[in-house]
């Protein structure tokens, strides 16, 4: 072999430099969301003033409270079938309850936050790494339940743009025909992925972590865990909103939807600015202040409150953990000889 031969076999592979476009698009198209969102804002609370703020809050009657409560209770137990499933593909077996304390303040936490790569990872590592389950498969965990969530978005838009078409023309200022074709580019989007999963085993590799895709069984298990999450979590609000607005719960979980979308895409925690801007502008005839008010409270429900219950669990699961290690290390004293 001659030298330039050896030269070519031991050089290393060089990857193409990254185009300085492909690097900042990312960041760029979050600012722009978040610019928009802004100016959405402030167009829509031109003219609300903080006492019409405050009498949309308490117009909320106990009924209405009782209900937004349990839907959010609804969807962070469903919410915790993400992680079933992902356990499911990645054929983890650990406990109910660990699987549920781990979802429940990994979401609470992360969605308050943002991040959830992060945020959500950490929480969730810090809890399953007890049970013996790597990083690699906690990180392997996070991305599946992802995907379920994304999956059950995109199906919610799909669906609403396909059925409630004429409702959200309204709304978008778009035709029906055009709102139908929407809703078909978007559920088409999803049978192409089924199909492309369900034709043999596939796989993704995210920095140093090879992730395998669901089967198709488990992709129609996300499908319907997703769309049936992100339902409960639009009906939070959905039951907040003052009575008599004549919006159809189908269009509503539709437009929910696409805010949450463009929320994860902005990258800002909890979608804050984002989905109220969409909610706002989507629904130009319900009464602003009612509209803020019953946002307050969505926050306070579905964010707020899950995120303080979700750190105080936190905190005493790790008093109860380092008391675990503590009564350990003394019992192996007392054993040895």
């Amino acid at each position: 072999m001659t030298d330039n031969g050896k030269k070519r076999m031991s050089a290393p592979d060089q990857k193409k430099p990254e185009h300085p476009l492909t690097r900042w698009l990312g960041p760029l198209l979050s600012l722009a969301l978040i610019v928009g969102s802004i100016f959405v804002l402030h167009a829509q609370l031109a003219e609300v003033t903080l006492a019409d703020v405050f009498d949309g809050f308490h117009k909320a009657s106990f009924g209405q409270l009782a209900l937004a409560i349990g839907f959010t209770v609804l969807s962070y137990v469903l919410l915790a079938g993400y992680d079933s499933l992902a356990m499911r593909q990645l054929g983890i077996k650990i406990r109910t309850a660990i699987v549920v304390f781990a979802s429940f303040t990994s979401y609470a936490i992360s969605f308050t936050l943002g991040f959830p790569l992060l945020t959500a990872g950490t929480v969730r590592f810090r809890i399953y790494s007890a049970s013996g389950i790597s990083s690699s498969k906690v990180m392997s965990l996070t991305l599946i339940a992802g995907m379920t969530f994304i999956l059950g978005m995109a199906t919610v838009v799909g669906v609403g743009l396909m059925w409630q078409a004429e409702a959200i023309s309204a709304i978008n200022q778009a035709t029906a025909h055009i709102n139908q074709l929407a809703g078909m580019a978007v559920l088409s989007v999803i049978l192409v992925y089924l199909v492309w999963t369900a034709a043999k085993r596939r796989q993704v590799k995210i920095k140093q972590f090879i992730i395998e895709l669901p089967t198709l069984g488990v992709s129609f298990g996300q499908l319907a865990l997703g769309a049936a999450d992100v339902c409960a979590a639009s009906a939070v609000l959905y039951v907040l909103l003052p009575e008599g607005h004549g919006i159809a719960f189908e269009t509503f979980a539709a437009v929910y939807a696409f805010g949450c979308i463009l929320g994860i895409v902005s990258n800002v925690p909890g979608g804050f600015g984002v989905l109220e801007g969409t909610i706002l502008g989507a629904f130009s005839t319900v009464a602003k202040a009612d509209l803020i008010g019953a946002l307050l409270l969505f926050r306070l429900c579905y964010y707020l409150g899950p995120f303080i219950l979700a750190l105080a669990s936190l905190g005493v699961y790790e008093i109860v953990m380092r008391l675990s290690r503590g009564r350990a290390g003394v019992d192996q004293q007392d054993n040895h000889p």
